[in-house]
């Protein structure tokens, strides 16, 4: 739950909530160059990087940008309903914590919900 709480989306989640979220995400060791998502497959799951570093590319336009520990990944194919839009690799041994659809849609996705006037 510590790790939580240093994520920036994540911080402004009440105790209890964060708390249940920490009870449902599963913890997961990759190794460097493992594909964690990949662009175009359907999205089940929304992460968190805890360690590591992991680079975001698609098909299109190559390289995009790169995930640093504390950042999520996956909630745009959650959110919106659509395919993976990109493709996420550990650049070097990584930690990520994810959940499920239900999950997200339950303790989750209203902090998206909140940044909309």
């Amino acid at each position: 739950m510590t790790e939580l709480q240093r994520v920036g989306l994540l911080s402004s989640l009440p105790g209890q909530t964060l708390a249940r979220l920490a009870e449902r995400l599963e913890r997961a060791e990759l190794p460097s160059g493992h594909v964690v998502i990949r662009e175009g497959d359907p999205g089940d799951r929304f992460y968190v990087l805890l360690s590591g570093l992991a680079a975001v590319s698609q098909a299109e336009r190559g390289a995009r940008s790169t995930i640093r520990p504390g950042e999520t990944f996956g909630e745009v194919a959650l959110a919106m309903g659509v395919p993976r839009t990109a493709t996420v690799t550990t650049i070097m041994p990584s930690v990520v914590a994810s959940c499920d659809r239900s999950t997200f849609d339950e303790l989750v996705r209203p902090l998206y919900a909140d940044d909309t006037p």
